[in-house]
């Protein structure tokens, strides 16, 4: 198992493990923090937004492009950030071992 630190919307920081081959948003849930979770849940078939997170600049680098239906929603996000992405659309690799990632507004 790999090790995720996720920043909650209020500040508290919480180490997680989760398993490679899963995406960051069912890592994050796996782990009972539903705030990547929101009302408008489209079950990770990126059309909603609500599972924002933002990764440490120097980690996003290392992930894939983003495609181009993220980077639409990723435009109507209101605290997007240059490590900004949709925690249902990047895959937990090795890579992310011990990375952190913050939970977006979702607003």
């Amino acid at each position: 198992m790999s090790k995720l630190t996720v920043t909650l919307r209020s500040g508290e920081r919480r180490e997680i493990e989760g398993k490679v081959g899963e995406t960051v948003k069912a890592v994050i849930l796996d782990a009972g923090i539903y705030e990547v979770h929101g009302i408008t849940n489209c079950g990770g078939c990126c059309s909603c937004g609500t599972c924002h997170v933002i990764f440490d600049d120097t980690v996003a680098e290392l992930l894939p492009a983003p495609e181009e239906c993220e980077l639409d929603l990723l435009d109507i996000v209101p605290d997007r950030a240059a490590g900004s992405r949709l925690a249902c659309q990047v895959q937990f690799t090795d890579l992310l071992d011990g990375a952190a990632v913050r939970i977006g507004s979702g607003e």
